[in-house]
């Protein structure tokens, strides 16, 4: 076990379970987040509460203009969106032999790539349910697939390392040879997630209906797409099916999202992380960091995308208080997805 702190950037829903858990087991590690009352709160203790598993760890911890020194390795977990004002913030104290991961949602590596170097990035999944309640509480609601893996595909000593520790957290969580895969994989998941945050269902109860399954499935189909332009192959998880939207198999599709309906009422974690920003935090979501972005990459490859820039338009209008959360927005998009 080594000695250096581990810096994790973002002490929200996963950087904090990570932080509780890898300090738990031994591990140095040291906590950032812009909350000022989080911070004072890790320090007396991190309350880790739900389903899966409950505890309570102290942890070091500062907001980012207390912090000082460097790190060798540096986890990222802050919202998407929030990506590029943590990396400048973050830079400085990542030391000459540091790397950063990425545990979040989107395609975050290309800009974590983009700053620090391709060789300085390594890639992470994670779908594990997880909610921040308050300062010092976070909601581990469920145990999901989580996967690691460089960047080119290459099997290195980080990478074993990282897994290791990722492995205190979801013993089943894999060294992989295609991150990407994972990566886009979650695209298309997060897209129908996006879709359920247009109403205040549940994700359970906003995927099931027939008569809006039209909606994920061209979310999903659009996804697939553009993974399939960019020469990815897309992995499957948590009864997400990359080929049954790739091929417009409606049968395949129906068949996952009963997947995905019945994994998602299997957890304490009941509405999308995205959800809480729009009804219960009244912030911004990640929308354009992981909707927008796809948005764009299909512009570079020529590829409409037409339900995803709808559903980017929609969650703007309700982020901007122009429309409340409401099934009746699902229904707008069937005659674009029919």
């Amino acid at each position: 076990m080594t000695n250096d702190p581990i810096l994790i950037w973002g002490a929200g829903a996963i950087g904090g379970i990570l932080g509780a858990y890898f300090a738990r087991a031994g591990h140095a590690v040291h906590m950032v987040d812009i909350v000022g009352e989080h911070v004072i709160a890790m320090r007396a203790g991190l309350h880790i509460e739900g389903p899966v598993e409950a505890f309570a760890q102290s942890l070091p911890a500062d907001t980012p203009d207390t912090l000082q020194g460097k790190f060798r390795r540096v986890i990222l977990a802050v919202k998407a969106h929030n990506t590029e004002a943590a990396l400048a913030m973050l830079t400085p104290h990542l030391a000459d032999d540091g790397y950063v991961v990425s545990a979040q949602n989107g395609l975050n590596e290309r800009v974590i790539a983009s700053h620090v170097g391709a060789d300085r990035t390594l890639g992470c999944f994670v779908n594990f349910g997880a909610d921040w309640l308050e300062p010092g509480r976070i909601l581990y609601g469920n145990r999901a697939a989580v996967a690691l893996g460089e960047l080119d595909g290459s099997d290195t000593p980080r990478l074993r390392e990282m897994h290791a520790l990722f492995r205190l957290v979801e013993p089943d969580a894999v060294m992989t040879d295609n991150i990407w895969g994972y990566l886009w994989g979650k695209c298309g998941y997060g897209a129908l997630l996006f879709g359920t945050a247009l109403t205040p269902a549940s994700m359970s109860d906003a995927m099931d209906p027939a008569a809006t399954r039209c909606v994920y499935a061209q979310l999903g189909a659009e996804v697939m797409a553009l993974a399939a332009a960019e020469g990815v192959t897309p992995l499957g998880f948590n009864g997400f099916d990359p080929e049954a939207f790739r091929t417009r198999d409606l049968t395949r599709i129906d068949a996952a999202l009963d997947a995905m309906v019945a994994h998602n009422r299997e957890t304490a974690k009941t509405h999308s992380g995205i959800y809480r920003d729009l009804a219960i935090r009244k912030r911004k979501t990640e929308v354009d960091a992981q909707i927008g972005v796809l948005v764009d990459i299909g512009r570079s490859h020529g590829i409409s995308t037409p339900a995803l820039a709808m559903l980017c338009d929609l969650i703007h209008d309700i982020e901007d208080g122009k429309r409340p959360q409401s099934m009746d927005l699902l229904d707008l998009m069937v005659p674009l997805c029919s």
